[in-house]
């Protein structure tokens, strides 16, 4: 094996995250919740949020700390935004088999 096939190859010292799929998931992941956050008046309460990509490559989205009033009010969008859909569900008649058999 010459030099040159040497600096061919793809190896850890010339990896980037702008080469990985993994890191545009993360990335536009990351954008959504801040959009959605942004809506919701929240976008200060997360100061640090970030994308990440893990030591294997994998995409993880940074929530940070946040305040236990924070998390009640991300708490409660939740449940306002899961009620609303299954409003919405129940009003269209396009149950899920999950939701008929949790009623039982």
């Amino acid at each position: 094996m010459g030099r040159d096939d040497a600096t061919d190859r793809h190896d850890a010292a010339t990896w980037s995250p702008l080469d990985s799929d993994g890191w545009y998931a993360v990335r536009n992941a990351t954008t959504a919740l801040r959009d959605a956050l942004i809506r919701a008046g929240l976008e200060k309460d997360f100061p640090y949020l970030r994308a990440e990509l893990n030591a294997f490559g994998h995409g993880l989205v940074e929530l940070g700390r946040v305040s236990p009033a924070t998390a009640e009010r991300l708490a409660e969008l939740l449940r306002l935004a899961l009620a609303s859909g299954l409003q919405r569900l129940a009003e269209s008649g396009d149950e899920t088999t999950e939701s008929r058999e949790e009623r039982g």
